[in-house]
């Protein structure tokens, strides 16, 4: 395609290098190629906002204040009603992301979210129960520590497809660069967001079973008397000795030397994201707990996904917010 055309949006006019017409508003843009699309509709935002610059500079200064207000507004929130923001947080999380792909048709998305939704609806059922079931907790964790694996692993392929297409290695394979983008960053989304919301959901049924089981409580006094042979988090016998090498798991020792199930402790310190004995409450030594460096980056990864969670639950409604005050004020 050839010449230049001329889009007029407001009586201006915006060369941008294709084909002139008589008519500059008649384009049809079904027949355009996405990337003359794209201009077109370029030139035309630049000709609709073209003397904004006022109005463009107070839109950014209110983008900043609100962040900076809802900002501060959280974190006195958190501190002050850590309950009830979590549960804020959690809906958010939630519900947020299943609005944007319903309303962009991301099918496959919502078809995982279902079946995420209902099988996490059924062990957050289980784990609620009273009294709580002596298969509930080792059920709970283990599909939590499921969950956060598949998640860490997706989020890391989604990462290495990122990379790679950064460094054209896809060109290698025949792969267009946006299609091994899309994919690399899809993966991504549903590694984070699926990992942050199965944590999220893991500390809500860790307090529940947690209390109900009596060896721990929020206010740090057991209802309970824990044997030696006891497992405090899903309140079971302990089968294997520390020393023994289990067939289907493993039995560790605290350096406050209580004894967990390896599925029990993991999910409870990784997945539910408690760090102190679920006992006595001492701080829980991760390093000396996993030996194996291979499994310490699941720790930092853990610790990635409590950051991400704000920008997932609570910057697209803080972005809303902004929206609505330039309404308001009548600012495009």
């Amino acid at each position: 395609m050839a010449g230049v055309f001329e889009v007029e949006v407001d009586g201006v006019e915006h060369d941008h290098g294709l084909e002139h017409h008589d008519e500059p508003n008649q384009i049809d843009l079904s027949k355009l190629s996405p990337e003359d699309k794209w201009r077109v509709e370029h030139a035309r935002m630049h000709a609709k906002h073209k003397g904004h610059e006022a109005m463009h500079a107070e839109m950014v200064l209110i983008l900043i204040v609100t962040l900076v207000v809802a900002q501060l507004v959280l974190v006195q929130w958190k501190q002050r009603h850590p309950k009830s923001y979590n549960l804020v947080t959690l809906f958010q999380m939630w519900v947020v992301p299943l609005y944007f792909t319903t309303k962009l048709h991301w099918w496959r998305f919502l078809t995982t979210w279902f079946i995420f939704s209902v099988v996490t609806a059924y062990v957050s059922y289980r784990a609620t129960r009273k009294p709580l079931e002596c298969t509930t907790p080792r059920l709970v964790y283990k599909w939590f520590l499921l969950l956060y694996k598949i998640s860490y692993a997706t989020g890391i392929v989604g990462y290495t497809v990122v990379m790679f297409t950064l460094f054209g290695i896809n060109l290698i394979f025949r792969i267009k660069p946006e299609d091994a983008m899309d994919f690399g960053v899809s993966l991504l989304f549903y590694g984070l967001y699926y990992g942050v919301l199965g944590r999220d959901f893991a500390e809500m049924c860790a307090d529940f079973m947690a209390s109900t089981v009596g060896y721990y409580s929020a206010s740090g006094m057991p209802t309970k008397h824990l044997s030696d042979n006891i497992c405090a988090v899903c309140g079971q016998p302990i089968l294997v000795d520390v020393s023994e090498e289990g067939i289907i798991e493993n039995t560790y020792r605290l350096s406050c030397n209580h004894v967990f199930h390896e599925f029990c402790i993991r999910g409870w310190c990784i997945v539910g994201k408690k760090q102190t004995c679920p006992y006595c409450k001492e701080k829980v030594d991760l390093k000396r707990m996993f030996s194996n460096p291979w499994e310490r980056p699941h720790v930092m990864y853990g610790q990635l996904l409590d950051w991400l969670r704000y920008l997932v639950a609570w910057q697209p409604v803080i972005i809303g917010f902004v929206q609505g005050i330039n309404y308001v004020l009548g600012l495009e």
